[in-house]
């Protein structure tokens, strides 16, 4: 196995192995450092299991935090990392479907029987350079398989998110996943329900990234989880669109045409914006009498609301909700941009979430019927008032109406609002102007 020697993570974690070792305990790189090692990839973190106990790894150096004592685990400080140490456990009785009732100290090969898929269950000695292999991940990693340990059933049974992470695994690493893992998967898959709505939403963030998150929605769907962990997305399949726009199909394979078109860089939020954009489609659905046309009235509008119970359930951050809300909500509004009045477009233009619901636009188009005129009308039209700062800030303040003898109220907003709109669209372009305006508008009143 090849380690890049100069990688800082990988020195720091060598010495934490050194340590242990030259006070008489084994100690091994263990799990995904492992699997990325193998895999040519640079982990973002590297684990140690050992025979040393709790006590005694927090006696051999000199800063640790006691993140998970009880079942053995030790955060070692050394060099600016945070290296997770772990004592070599095995476990038993998962009555909650994610935490032991009860941990016992074994030896490293008991501890590798434990883990959850083959790939993740070798353990490395960087000193020495040798791979311990006994649950024969490097034939599975080799082969490109997702297979779990042992018993399938067992294995999910005693964390349930397992499931979900061995769909994440086939996404992130283009494998497939072992048959018996698999028909454990479909036949356990209700039993997600179980997990914590924050533990799900995490491994979703990790799972619909490209360039896998079309795959891995797929697996989602052909898996069970989807239905459960998300059942507004799974009536996608079988909701027909219009062939007119919409050639690709249903909304499920809209859906994925999209996110397999998402940037390599593409921001976090990006994938929700897509996979909720159309989630208001199916409980809109009218075929028209007499033209076979199928029409979604209000769909984005029905579809905001949707999509902010969805994040709410999966525990989202409000600032994370209201971004992907916003852009479900004015999704449609792209299609009019180019007969919208100046003043429309602008306010469009303006909106904080503007770039993200660009992006939507650009690939709901590439996702559906390929035109791109109107996303490069709209590119333009941003890019034309990026180079005229003087229009962004508006022309009157509160503050300037009173002085006009106009009282906070109602009358006030009502006022700054048209004088803004008036703006947007360069009908006014000065304060003085604008000022007089207001004027006249009072002298009429």
């Amino acid at each position: 196995m090849k380690v890049p020697r100069d990688l800082p993570l990988a020195g720091a974690a060598i010495d934490v192995v050194r340590r242990l070792r030259d006070h008489g305990h084994e100690a091994f790189w263990v799990g995904g450092c492992v699997r990325d090692f193998l895999l040519g990839r640079t982990p973002g973190d590297i684990d140690v299991g050992t025979s040393a106990r709790p006590e005694v790894i927090e006696r051999l150096f000199a800063r640790t935090v006691p993140v998970g004592r009880q079942f053995g685990v030790i955060l070692v400080l050394h060099r600016g990392f945070s290296i997770e140490v772990a004592t070599f456990r095995a476990e038993t009785g998962y009555s909650d479907g994610r935490r032991p009732d009860r941990v016992e100290f074994v030896d490293a090969r008991a501890d590798a029987m434990r883990r959850d898929f083959t790939i993740n269950g070798m353990f490395y000695d960087p000193i020495d350079g040798v791979l311990h292999d006994w649950v024969e991940g490097r034939r599975d990693l080799d082969s490109g398989i997702i297979r779990a340990i042992g018993v399938p059933g067992e294995r999910f049974g005693e964390d349930r998110l397992r499931m979900l992470r061995a769909v994440r695994f086939a996404t992130q690493l283009g494998f497939a996943v072992e048959p018996r893992t698999w028909e454990a998967i479909q036949g356990t898959a209700a039993t997600i329900r179980g997990i914590s709505a924050e533990r799900i939403r995490e491994e979703l963030l990790r799972l619909l990234r490209p360039p896998g998150a079309a795959r891995g929605l797929r697996l989602l769907h052909d898996s069970g989880l989807l239905r459960v962990i998300l059942p507004e997305v799974e009536v996608f399949r079988g909701c027909e669109q219009g062939a007119e726009y919409h050639p690709e199909g249903d909304v499920f394979e809209h859906v994925c045409l999209m996110l397999d078109q998402l940037p390599a860089d593409s921001p976090a939020l990006l994938p929700w914006a897509v996979l909720l954009h159309d989630v208001g489609k199916p409980p809109t659905a009218q075929h028209e009498p007499g033209t076979g046309r199928i029409r979604f009235f209000g769909h984005e509008r029905i579809g905001a609301d949707m999509a902010e119970t969805i994040l709410r359930r999966l525990r989202f951050p409000v600032r994370e909700l209201e971004q992907v809300t916003t852009a479900v909500r004015h999704h449609m509004q792209f299609k009019d941009a180019p007969r919208m009045r100046k003043a429309t477009l602008r306010r469009m233009l303006l909106r904080p979430t503007f770039p993200l619901e660009l992006e939507l636009h650009r690939l709901d188009c590439l996702g559906s019927h390929g035109q791109l005129e109107t996303w490069n009308f709209v590119r333009a039209a941003a890019r034309e008032l990026a180079a005229k700062p003087e229009v962004l800030p508006p022309l009157l303040t509160g503050h300037d109406l009173m002085t006009l003898g106009v009282a906070p109220g109602p009358e006030m907003g009502r006022l700054l609002a048209e004088v803004r709109d008036r703006q947007l669209g360069e009908e006014l372009t000065a304060k003085e102007e604008a000022l007089e305006w207001v004027r006249n508008c009072l002298r009429q009143a």
